[in-house]
């Protein structure tokens, strides 16, 4: 058996906004990955466009630094539980894992998805209370719920036994006690080399790696990522890819390392080295790449089964092919199956229909994000509401349920109890935090599809929630759908400030004046619990009589913009969300009035 001594390889896992991206972007600064004047981007890790703007980190990154001679392989992980597909994955490249706490939130819903996952995988835990300086951190109370945590999940004695390290990964400061000075994160750094195990292994043993990430360059292909396991990977090497049953012959291409955050092209890399490998074709996450004279496989990696689903459909409505480049079932069946080679936690199936395939997922954001990220790429779909993923468990059928957390000032507390209580939730524990309440509950994954929005209009914006799937229980029975019904557009046309004033009493718009709309589109939410067909392009008859109202300005209510997530949650069974590089519009699966009033009469 050898040691790497030179090497460590950690994931740093936390809830989403503890500030991961953020202590990474200081070890980076620290170790001179950047020169002490340069100008970097503030997260450098976060490189995708929607990372940026959410402010979250959804897909898993790998840097390296190093630190007195010893090169230290640093995975960012997410931190929301819909990627927990990503977190699966990189966590069979580590030895050990940071986990780090907010000082005032201390544990939440995600950290202990992600630590249960490290901790069942016997990696070595270092806690970081990460934001020491917030005037309201409650350090000592948070170790104690860290404490807790571990015990609840089943931690062994050498796991509840961590070391504990005080942050603030902004200023990039880290020490091992609070009255502790400090002014870098070398306290951090020296625990690191000490705690985390370094990789052990046959360093002459024949090559065995496990591919856990795919990445694709224009020029070489595909890209495999992972950790060699036994032996080494020598560039122009003959290997076996190993998946299931089957064998087949390849080459290795280029081997590269982690150097800061640039990969390196290396002529060998030896045991524990996490390594991104070219030319071995058309490789799938999970395989093994093993030696040609004795390929031996590595054990596949388990990931948690979707539990949501949506159907994707190419746009039918009378719009389409204006605003995306990409919009014939072709175009739209190659990208889905082309996300499903990286994201392990997605599946794609194909239906009765040509033009529709089933997308399941982790979560609504999962899949939401999927969308977002083909809607900036040129592509036109139209999606319906997503539905959870049932299962039959011995003889009986049973549901995805989510743990939910919540935080609200305590004004908002009946309201919140009550919306809750209508979709099937029980509250488990509650706690006060200076001024607000934090409730957690067990609730049914399709009592949460539409609740966010309701939430946040029911605690005028200031409650947080966050919720991380739990497991399967028995079938909880009906819960009711949205109260209200949906205002339709009867005519194609251009809206007019006239038709949408003449309507506003009727209920909530989605749409402004000068705006195209076609049959069949919502326009609205109805103040009843039906449908009502309108028409918002009416114009004002002109006529040489003079009214007492004729001169009177018309006021208009600033419309309800929906977001992709928000027309997602609102839509009902019937109503499709039509999606394009430029709009998100709400319509009828049936475009034509009467078709629908006749599919309404049988259905009676």
């Amino acid at each position: 058996m050898n040691i790497n001594e030179k090497l460590r390889n950690i994931a740093i896992i936390a809830h989403v906004d503890h500030g991961k991206t953020t202590l990474v972007d200081a070890m980076l600064r620290q170790s001179h990955v950047f020169r002490a004047n340069e100008k970097v981007a503030e997260r450098v890790m976060d490189s995708n466009d929607l990372e940026r703007e959410r402010g979250i980190t959804i897909l898993s990154k790998n840097t390296a630094v190093m630190y007195k001679d010893i090169k230290i392989n640093i995975v960012d992980t997410p931190g929301h539980a819909d990627f927990g597909g990503e977190v699966e994955r990189v966590l069979n490249m580590v030895d050990g894992v940071l986990l780090l706490v907010d000082a005032f939130e201390g544990p939440m819903p995600q950290t202990k998805y992600v630590l249960r996952k490290a901790l069942e995988q016997k990696l070595k835990p270092i806690v970081v209370i990460n934001k020491i300086d917030r005037p309201d951190q409650r350090v000592d109370d948070v170790y104690d719920e860290v404490l807790e945590l571990f015990m609840e999940l089943g931690a062994d004695d050498d796991q509840l036994d961590f070391p504990v390290v005080y942050a603030t990964a902004r200023d990039g400061i880290a020490k091992m006690a609070m009255e502790d000075e400090s002014d870098s994160l070398q306290p951090l750094m020296d625990l690191l080399i000490k705690e985390i195990p370094a990789p052990k292994g046959e360093a002459d043993g024949p090559l065995q790696m496990m591919v856990t990430t795919l990445d694709s360059d224009e020029y070489v292909g595909r890209v495999a990522i992972g950790r060699i396991i036994r032996g080494s990977a020598r560039e122009g090497q003959n290997v076996v890819v190993i998946s299931g049953d089957d064998q087949r012959k390849a080459k290795i291409g280029q081997v590269l390392e982690y150097q800061g955050l640039k990969r390196v092209a290396v002529k060998e890399a030896g045991l524990g080295e996490i390594v991104a490998v070219t030319g071995l074709g058309d490789i799938s996450i999970g395989e093994t790449v093993a030696d040609a004279e004795q390929p031996e496989a590595l054990p596949m990696i388990n990931i948690d089964e979707p539990t949501l689903s949506m159907t994707f459909g190419v746009n039918t409505s009378p719009f389409a092919g204006k605003e995306g480049k990409f919009v014939t079932s072709r175009h739209l069946r190659d990208r889905l199956f082309k996300e499903t080679e990286t994201n392990v936690s997605l599946k794609v199936e194909e239906t009765d229909s040509a033009d529709t395939f089933r997308v399941s997922g982790r979560g609504e954001l999962h899949i939401s994000i999927l969308i977002e990220t083909m809607r900036r790429e040129g592509f036109e779909l139209q999606v319906g509401k997503p539905e959870v993923i049932y299962k039959t468990i011995n003889g009986q059928l049973c549901e995805p349920i989510e743990n939910l957390s919540i935080e609200v000032p305590q004004e908002f507390m009946g309201t919140v109890m009550e919306s809750l209580g209508t979709r099937k939730a029980e509250l488990s524990n509650m706690v006060e935090l200076s001024g607000y309440l934090r409730m957690e509950f067990t609730i049914p994954a399709r009592g949460l599809i539409g609740f966010r929005s309701e939430f946040l209009t029911n605690t005028k914006g200031n409650g947080i929630m966050n919720h991380v799937f739990h497991g399967y229980v028995p079938y909880k029975g009906d819960i009711p759908g949205r109260a209200r019904g949906s205002l339709v557009a009867f005519e194609q046309g251009e809206t007019t400030s006239y038709g949408i004033y003449t309507l506003q009493d009727r209920g909530t718009m989605f749409i402004s004046p000068n705006q195209h709309v076609y049959e069949g589109m919502i326009v609205g939410e109805n103040s009843r619990d039906i449908d009502i067909d309108i028409n918002p392009c009416k114009k004002k008859n002109v006529s040489n009589m003079r009214t007492s109202s004729s001169d009177e300005a018309i006021r208009l209510t600033p419309p309800r913009i929906l977001s992709l997530e928000q027309a997602l949650e609102y839509i009902n069974k019937d109503e499709l969300v039509e999606v394009t590089p430029e709009s998100v519009r709400l319509r009828k699966t049936v475009l034509d009035k009467q078709q629908r009033g006749r599919m309404k009469k049988n259905a009676k």
